[in-house]
């Protein structure tokens, strides 16, 4: 169908229409027919016709009450009859694939003029294609997903494993060896902790928590064990149908009984009078993707102590939906294990020291949620200053107010000092093994979380008060900062709580403190 031509008009021709029955407006030098549509105007029709929108030049008004996006939906983009002759339309939101130009909106090393000693070329040329591909792929189905509930598209699921974006997301190992990384963009022998870090940080840009998670949070957790205990057999079975995206994969630890305390775990597993299988008896509680998870990395209590066994779904394995504050896209749910019987063989490292299994998880678990959390801070970030500087209060700019722009310069500096953090514990991640990350990363890791979390909870709180009512609402203006305000505790206590994880930074300062410091 051959595209609709359009006019272009004076701003003294527009003028002329300025009558409920024949409304015109201007919006960014674009010529929009509003009479038919008065009606369907969801703030009424005395908004349209007020003697400084009817006949005049909207934009102001526009973009005091209604996002960029709205002018890009179809329903919308058919009211467009011309635009203003001679001008240029100078407005826009969000540019697929590219950077963002407002100040502190990206990471410096984004940033044009900046440099870092940490990122490549080859880093930059990842990032503009995992850039690309959130924009294009992920962020339609996350708001869509975010909204209905239903879990992230297999469509998407697809993309990524086209890309092995599944496998990338456990990081640099031996499980990347011969698979082709976004289109061969990075050998697998290359990759490292930043690239991983790129990944997630584009992930959270798309600004739906629940999505965030839904989009396989649960496997980033739940396999490791298995790539790290499992045996050969096992490993082979399992890792390539969830690399592919078609198996689901997550990880339960956390008990109604227990979260943070592992040790005090309820649910059992006992060998068969075999000793061919195990019998898994209990329940695990706040379980992320388990909804529609095949495999369920559990932790069980045996006769010697805590072992790791993965449970296939079939009989005996119930799970129920459990509805938090963010959307059921993330799969939360309550499992109930009656009677279940597992091969011995799915057993993940040593029986009774699944501890170690459990512990060892932990390290690159609570760096990914950091990665997440220090993202989502600057999209708050972005979304304030351009409020603060569109916004009209009391006849100026909303910036124009000194306790603004000092609440702003608190989440700058909140936002900057956490990506700051994360890149130096990342860059220690690159040089050190596994062991030692284990040995020296635990307590920094944990005070980065700690604190990550906590300067997210006041930017969320300071976010809202900069956009009022807004802030507070699900659609509209202030809806990222409303979902953020209403989601942001979730990083706060997955993977252990604030408290826990500033507690647990401290005794791992206590365990390297020289006996004979003094004063």
């Amino acid at each position: 169908m051959a595209a609709k031509q359009l006019k272009q008009f004076t701003l003294e021709e527009v003028a002329e229409h300025n009558k409920p029955d024949d409304l015109w407006v201007v919006i960014d030098t674009k010529v929009y027919n509003l009479s038919r549509f008065k009606d369907l105007h969801p703030g009424g029709i005395s908004v349209l016709t007020d003697g400084e929108v009817a006949g005049q030049d909207a934009t102001e008004a526009f973009y005091g009450l209604h996002r960029h996006e709205v002018l890009e939906r179809p329903q919308y983009q058919r009211l467009q009859i011309g635009t203003i002759q001679g001008e240029q339309s100078a407005i826009y939101s969000r540019v697929v694939g590219e950077i963002s130009d407002v100040p502190y909106a990206e990471p410096t090393w984004l940033s044009p003029g900046f440099h870092s000693p940490y990122y490549t070329e080859n880093h930059r040329k990842f990032q503009k294609a995992m850039r690309r591909f959130a924009d294009e792929v992920l962020y339609e189905d996350a708001q869509a997903r975010e909204e209905d509930g239903k879990r992230p598209s297999q469509s998407v699921f697809d993309k990524m494993a086209a890309v092995n974006l599944h496998a990338m997301r456990m990081g640099p190992g031996k499980h990347l060896r011969g698979l082709t990384l976004m289109d061969g963009l990075v050998k697998p022998e290359e990759f490292n902790y930043f690239h991983e870090l790129i990944i997630t940080q584009e992930i959270a840009r798309c600004g739906a928590r629940g999505y965030g998670d839904g989009l396989l949070g649960g496997k980033v957790i739940g396999l490791p064990p298995v790539l790290n205990f499992g045996s050969e057999e096992l490993k082979a079975r399992v890792v390539p149908e969830v690399f592919a995206g078609k198996k689901f994969i997550c990880l339960a630890i956390s008990e109604a009984q227990a979260g943070s305390d592992v040790m005090g775990l309820q649910t059992t597993a006992v060998k068969s009078d075999d000793g061919k299988e195990w019998i898994i008896n209990g329940t695990k509680k706040w379980i992320t993707n388990a909804t529609f998870a095949d495999y369920f990395t559990v932790g069980c209590k045996t006769e010697d102590g805590l072992t790791v066994i993965l449970v296939e779904r079939g009989p005996g394995v119930e799970t129920r939906q459990i509805k938090t504050s963010y959307s059921t896209t993330a799969g939360t749910a309550y499992i109930t294990f009656d009677n279940v019987r597992v091969p011995v063989e799915n057993t993940l490292g040593e029986e009774g020291k699944g501890i170690f299994v459990i512990l060892s998880n932990f390290n690159h678990e609570r760096w990914v949620m950091c990665c997440g959390s220090a993202r989502g801070q600057r999209g708050i970030v972005e979304e304030c200053l351009k409020w603060a500087t569109q916004r009209k209060a009391f006849g100026k700019p909303l910036v124009s107010q000194a306790v603004i722009r000092s609440k702003l310069a608190a989440m700058i500096a909140r936002t900057e000092s956490v990506q700051s953090w994360l890149e130096n514990i990342t860059y220690q991640m690159c040089h050190m093994s596994y062991k030692q990350q284990s040995q020296k990363l635990a307590g920094q890791i944990a005070f980065l979380k700690s604190y990550s979390t906590r300067c997210a909870q006041e930017t969320a709180r300071d976010a809202v008060q900069i956009f009022g009512g807004r802030g507070i609402t699900r659609t509209g203006m202030g809806r990222f900062i409303e979902h953020y305000h209403r989601t942001v505790t979730f990083d706060a206590l997955l993977g252990g709580a604030e408290d826990v994880l500033a507690d647990l930074g401290v005794r791992q300062a206590m365990r390297a403190m020289p006996e004979n410091a003094r004063l």
